[in-house]
């Protein structure tokens, strides 16, 4: 409503410019959502501000704005009651007291379950399954997880709506290497206890006691967040039938060929004493010479990468030395080799022969190799140590070289690399060796060099490349499937940059290891055949059997020991969490058995995830899905952005810029901010500094928004892009609007008086006014975009066009022109009609904002009353508004268009002579239909305009009043007001000679280009239709100019 305070910041700015038509609801979206950005900003900026303020000032302003608090509500629902609405609506929007016991009456009624069809199937209006992607048991929520439910039940929430058996899985993750690193940390911290010290079995309590408490944890904050999940059928990755698919799996792609066991290099985390994957390393450049710190190592300690360091290699049998370079001086321990170009002049003579390690027992063989050497670049020599750097490994598999493992598990030199540097941290080993070679005389110098290191995501330790047996999957066949099937379009990619990707990372796959070295997670169904009396290399598949069962390995170990004396030692090591995840889509629905949900809900409509994760889980889902069923496990995958802060940062605890959604919902003051620091790992230094970055981004803590709030403003911040730049005070303007919503129907059902009783249809009856013609016009073409943007996933146009709708068109236009309408001096018809067309806005319009606010929207549609024979329960089960042929009125928008862009003219001019009160329009216009349309709406304009007095229509200018100030609105129509008295003369003459001037500046120029000689036969039509409209209003508004002039000077 017109009069009502602004629903988020600045929202009392016209979205239309004041000579204009209404925009188009999309356009008036996209300018929304980057006006709402720049005002987040400067508010941000005043919040500063205000913060750095005088001590007395602030205590002052703190006085004067004090209100008396409310008492704190309490929800005395019992937990699955519908809420009692007979009280009276509340004085003000409360989101606790609106989104209390909603859910848990959601729940008990069974709106979450998918309603079948009568034959037990999906209904024919179809079907919508989403399966939740599982967050991971290391801890609560953050933000980011809360943009994913609020896209993915706002997705959820309109395909129900619109008639679908729509399921939406719950489920969690074990999350194995994430999981057992954050509860060794917390073990350590509390007690100074190791996983060793408590043991495999003990340890492992201690973790399912952990995954117990936050699963719970994570459940609140879904809840809270209003996910709308059938909590029947939650899933957790260790739970017994999923379990159940990753051994099958395992199983079965062993007995295809696929997976296999093989001694092959893998990256080894040193700190976690694992093995990772390649999507596990991230890569951090350095620019050349520098110093880090190590985990594991003393804190002051640090050690220099960045550089490459030169020494030579005495030549066997002669003084002749060759010079080799290396940026991990330590891996010298492992060479077995240094390679040449077959055709570097240089080293001819030295092909065959042998360099001597100056530390060890050992003759490196000096080897031609055209692949691994550059002639060009550095001396052309080579050191090869296969069993500690990928390329080096190739050249090691080339040339059958021997592959000296020179490392322990634990980071530490094992024997292989000599008594002098055996037991040795292998970065105090760096610098031992760099001095050694000093000590020989071998050490040639060392230079800066600009590369990459590899760093564990989970640990922040530096990956060591190792050899190990492990088991891996050959992935060329399963990605060579799913190139072909995606290209044929049986997956459907968006945005479109992220398709692109896809390709690239199928395209770059390489073989995946399954094999973690932990103790939390899926132990590998694979065992050891130990055969008594026989020699047997553990690295060597050929000794291993596999079984779905005890009794099925034990079966297959008998084939394999021939009838000698056995036993079988299953190994160790746990899968990679992203084979158990990897099986998501289906093993949720009971595969590999035969169940109703794998046939009725598989394959999934939509996999929703962020875009970061499309090789970790997206691609293995695809990948081992084609494989095992032969179906692609969704028909599209949309990848939402990565949320920042507001200052484009990445979350991180240690900047204490991670939010909880659950802070965000019910505020949260600052020192109780700091207080949730201490909860975590981070140590003191660590927690400093998350305190100086909360109280600079949060200086009075986090304001209460409410649930609603935070799902809306997520989706508004999602247009497509891959990140998002997170303003918490964006989220509360998002409150604002929803108490605009609130205090708007509350106002409105006080037009629905107790007699009201809504039409069996919403369809119009013919005989309603221009103003509810043209808001049923624009809430069918908001319906229609709404659910056009919701198909394209384009959810900020979509939260634009209906919140564009609510604040500008129902609030702002019809609820305040519809109130002479229903005043007791109306006539009963015209009462009727206006309060039936209210009726169909709000019924409509919450159904059309719930899928993104569903506790504000059903707080206000049950307090609605109902058509006759509707006996719809909720809102979440009603119809979603759809575009109807019978609600199209374009000469309806057309003519109103015309009436609000005048009324918005009257405002500037009676803004511009800064008039207030009695404010008297005069509306000029030249044809009787304008002439007619206006004085039909003259009631309208005056009840839209404050403080207006008057609206009158005349045809010619002697029955203006003198005095007047006027703005051109078409060539046909102007609009005048009453000034007389209340401006300085000279100053408006002066005024109207400078407008003379720009309008006639713009009508030469319009004429120059009408003048061309070519001018009808090289410019298209619209745009010379265009030009003759601008050049007639420029000639209305010079005459017009003219006339006031004369006017003004006549009173002089």
């Amino acid at each position: 409503m017109a009069s009502e305070a602004a629903s988020t910041p600045a929202a009392s700015t016209p979205a239309t410019p004041a000579d204009g038509p209404i925009v188009s609801a999309k356009n008036a979206a996209k300018k929304e959502a980057k006006r709402l950005e720049k005002e987040a900003k400067l508010a941000a900026k005043a919040l500063k501000t205000a913060a750095a303020a005088p001590a007395g000032e602030k205590k002052a302003k703190a006085q004067k704005e004090k209100k008396e608090e409310e008492a704190p509500f309490v929800n005395n629902t019992p937990k699955g009651e519908k809420k009692d609405l007979t009280e009276p609506m509340a004085a003000g929007y409360n989101p606790i007291a609106v989104e209390s016991a909603w859910y848990d009456w959601w729940e008990a009624q069974g709106f979450f379950r998918p309603q079948m069809g009568a034959d037990g199937k999906p209904k024919p209006e179809g079907l919508f399954v989403l399966p939740s992607p599982p967050p991971n048991v290391t801890g609560s929520l953050h933000i980011g997880h809360a943009l994913t439910v609020a896209i993915q039940d706002t997705l959820t929430r309109w395909n129900r709506m619109l008639g679908k058996t729509t399921l939406f899985v719950p489920g969690f993750d074990h999350a194995g290497i994430s999981t057992q690193s954050v509860v060794e940390k917390r073990l350590y911290k509390a007690s100074g206890q190791t996983r060793h010290d408590l043991g495999r079995e003990k340890f492992l309590e201690t973790v399912w006691d952990w995954k117990n408490d936050y699963q719970g944890r994570i459940t609140n904050q879904l809840r809270r967040l209003g996910g709308s999940y059938d909590w029947d059928r939650v899933a957790f990755t260790m739970n017994p039938s999923l379990s159940k698919a990753v051994v099958e799996t395992f199983c079965r792609l062993h007995e295809d060929g696929i997976l296999y066991r093989a001694n092959r290099l893998v990256n080894w985390c040193v700190r976690l004493n694992t093995t990772l994957s390649n999507l596990e390393v991230d890569q951090k450049q350095l620019t050349g010479r520098t110093f880090l710190n190590v985990p594991g190592y003393d804190a002051k300690e640090k050690f220099e990468f960045g550089v490459i360091t030169s020494f030579a290699y005495p030549i066997d049998g002669s003084d002749e030395k060759i010079v080799i370079a290396t940026t991990r001086p330590e891996t010298m321990l492992g060479d077995t080799a240094i390679a040449v170009h077959p055709n570097d002049p240089r080293y001819t003579h030295l092909h065959g022969k042998f360099a001597k390690h100056p530390f060890l027992d050992r003759r490196i063989p000096i080897i031609t190799d055209d692949i691994i050497v550059d002639m060009e670049f550095g001396t052309g020599a080579v050191k090869i140590t296969p069993a500690h750097d990928p390329n080096d490994y190739e050249v090691g598999v080339r040339h059958n070289l021997p592959f000296i493992n020179i490392l322990n598990d634990d980071g530490t030199l094992n024997e292989n690399a000599g008594e002098k540097f055996k037991g040795m941290k292998r970065f105090h080993a760096r610098v031992a060796v760099v001095k050694a070679l000093q000590d020989a005389g071998l050490y040639e110098g060392a230079a800066d060099n600009p590369m990459q290191i590899p760093i564990c995501s989970k640990s922040g330790d530096i990956i060591e490349p190792v050899m190990k047996p492990q088991w891996w999957v050959n992935c060329q066949p399963l990605t060579e499937q799913a190139i072909k099937r995606t290209r044929a379009g049986e997956l459907n990619i968006q945005p479109k940059s992220s398709e692109n990707e896809w390709y690239r990372w199928l395209e770059g796959m390489r073989d995946w290891c399954i094999s973690r070295q932990l103790w939390w997670g899926h132990r590998c169904p694979a065992y050891f055949v130990n055969i008594e009396g026989q020699e047997q290399d553990r690295k060597d598949g050929k000794y291993w059997v596999v079984g779905r069962t005890p009794e099925e390995a034990t079966e297959r170990g008998q084939k394999l020991a021939a009838g000698v004396k056995f036993t079988l030692e299953q190994d160790e090591d746990v899968l990679d969490t992203w084979f158990s995840s990897g099986l998501w889509p289906f093993s949720i629905m009971g595969w590999p058995e035969k169940t109703p949900d794998l046939e009725n809900f598989y394959p999934s409509s939509i996999l929703e995830t962020g875009w970061d994760i499309l090789p970790f889980w997206v691609a293995r889902m695809v990948l081992l899905g084609l494989r095992l069923t032969d179906t692609m496990p969704f028909k599209e995958v949309y990848c939402h952005a990565m949320i920042r802060d507001a200052h484009g940062r990445k979350m991180s605890k240690s900047l204490g810029n991670v939010i909880d959604p659950l802070d965000v919902i019910q505020g949260l003051p600052l020192e109780a901010l700091h207080e949730k620091l201490y909860e975590g790992n981070l140590d003191e230094k660590e927690i400093k500094k998350a305190r100086d970055g909360q109280k600079k981004d949060f200086p009075k803590g986090i304001p209460q928004c409410g649930t609603d709030a935070l799902r809306f403003s997520l989706c508004a911040y999602s247009g497509g892009g891959r990140d998002i730049n997170l303003e918490i005070l964006r989220v509360e303007g998002y409150r604002k609007f929803c108490n605009k919503i609130f205090n708007a129907t509350k106002f409105a059902m006080l037009k629905l008086d107790e007699t009201f009783v809504p039409e069996p249809s919403a369809k119009p009856t013919g005989k309603e006014s221009l103003v509810e013609r043209w808001i049923l016009h624009k809430l069918n073409i908001a319906a229609k975009e709404i659910n056009q943007s919701l198909e394209e996933r384009n959810f900020m146009v979509a939260t634009g066009i209906a919140y564009n709708f609510w604040l500008y068109e129902l609030c702002d236009v019809y609820i305040e022109a519809m109130k002479p309408m229903t005043d007791d001096s109306a006539a009963e018809a015209t009462r009727k009609s206006a309060q039936q067309t209210l009726y169909t806005c709000l019924d409509h319009g919450l159904r059309l904002l719930h899928p993104f606010m569903p506790f504000v929207t059903e707080e206000l549609w049950q307090r609605l009353p109902r058509r006759p024979n509707d006996s719809t329960p909720s809102i979440m089960v009603s119809q979603y508004p759809t575009f109807d042929e019978a609600s199209v009125f374009p000469e309806a928008e057309k003519d109103f268009d015309l009436v609000f862009s005048a009324l918005k003219t009257g405002r500037s001019l009676a803004a511009s002579y800064n008039l207030q009160n009695d404010i008297q329009f005069w509306i000029r216009t030249q044809t009787d239909a304008e002439a007619q349309l206006f004085e039909s709406q003259a009631s309208t304009i005056v009840a839209l305009t404050k403080n207006c007095k008057s609206a009158k229509v005349i045809r010619d200018l002697k029955d203006l009043p003198e005095g007047c100030g006027s703005a051109v609105l078409t060539p046909t129509v102007a609009v005048y007001l009453v000034v007389r008295g209340l401006v300085d003369l000279d100053v408006e003459i002066a005024k109207c000679d400078k407008k003379l001037d720009l309008a006639k500046m713009s009508l030469d120029k319009i004429l120059k280009v009408e003048s061309q000689a070519d001018y009808e036969t090289t410019i298209p039509a619209n745009v010379r239709l265009a030009n003759e409209d601008k050049r007639m209003t420029l000639e209305a508004d010079i005459a017009n100019l003219v006339q006031s002039k004369d006017m003004f000077a006549k009173l002089k």
